[in-house]
């Protein structure tokens, strides 16, 4: 298996894992106040990090790390779960999903700026090709219709992307599962007296399911699965393993079919082939690592 395809392996496993992440999180608000999903995550996906850091004894970021890790806080740990979390509340998962196509797009352009990385013409045509595609799924499945979240769903796209730019980046010296730990302990001055304040509003009433939901956010979403996103990035490349992320839309439909009964329906699995055609096509094109 060469380095590239073992590169896309890791970022579809890490697309898997994400793709459960707005189902679970439409559960979970049922219960949950968004705020309290959000940082709550962060916090207990921290505290599996330290230890796991300390027991391996890596390294200490260098101070002129910061300011990405900073970078990768503000999108995956703060920006994305907030924002997602607050889009829950009222739109529909699959709906969700469908905005989020925008990701691989959006990582391609943030790697140019993040990762020093610089596309042809011809994986930027395949990229938006496969967006595209999923634009015109959405408006033929579902209309022209919009919600009033569909505002934070971009911008959690552009947080997304953010995040996962410059964690594919320094990911190629500090280690994909390494990134993740490190950033969620950055953000922990800001994560814990938040995840503390709302916690004041848990009543005890709570359901098992939405418990349940959220420690998947918490242990896979917001840590597990950066795990192999990082390293997928990092070893394949930004943009390149990025465009994986357009699949991530008809998982999330499938999720939701199952886990909270929205419509599937066989032009999705139709539409989801045509994608998969665009990142194949997009894996052959070239993409300059200028960093």
């Amino acid at each position: 298996m060469n380095i590239v395809t073992r590169g896309y392996l890791l970022g579809f496993i890490g697309v898997a894992i994400f793709s459960l992440t707005l189902p679970f999180t439409r559960l979970a608000v049922r219960s949950f106040d968004p705020l309290f999903i959000s940082s709550g995550r962060a916090v207990v996906a921290a505290l599996v990090a330290i230890p796991l850091l300390l027991f391996t004894r890596q390294p200490r970021p260098d101070w002129a790390d910061l300011r990405s890790l900073m970078v990768i806080a503000a999108g995956v740990v703060f920006g994305f779960p907030i924002l997602s979390s607050l889009a829950m509340k009222t739109a529909p998962a699959s709906h969700g999903s469908v905005v989020l196509a925008l990701l691989p797009l959006g990582t391609a352009f943030m790697s140019t700026i993040f990762a020093g990385e610089k596309p042809s013409f011809s994986f930027w045509l395949w990229s938006v090709l496969g967006s595209s595609t999923v634009v015109v799924y959405a408006l033929w499945d579902g209309g022209v219709a919009l919600h009033g979240a569909d505002s934070l769903l971009v911008l959690a796209v552009i947080a997304a992307a953010m995040g996962y730019a410059a964690g594919g980046h320094l990911s190629r010296r500090l280690g994909g599962w390494q990134v993740i730990c490190w950033a969620l302990i950055v953000a922990l001055p800001v994560t814990v007296p938040l995840t503390w304040y709302f916690a004041l509003g848990i009543t005890g009433q709570e359901t098992l399911q939405a418990w349940t939901c959220f420690a998947y956010l918490a242990l896979m979403s917001q840590l597990i699965g950066f795990f192999a996103w990082n390293k997928g990035l990092a070893v394949g490349g930004v943009a390149k393993v990025g465009q994986v992320q357009l699949l991530q839309t008809f998982m999330s439909q499938i999720a939701a079919f199952f886990m909270l009964g929205e419509p599937l329906t066989l032009r999705s699995l139709l539409f989801a082939l045509l994608v998969a055609v665009c990142v194949w096509f997009g894996r052959k094109s070239q993409v300059q690592n200028k960093a």
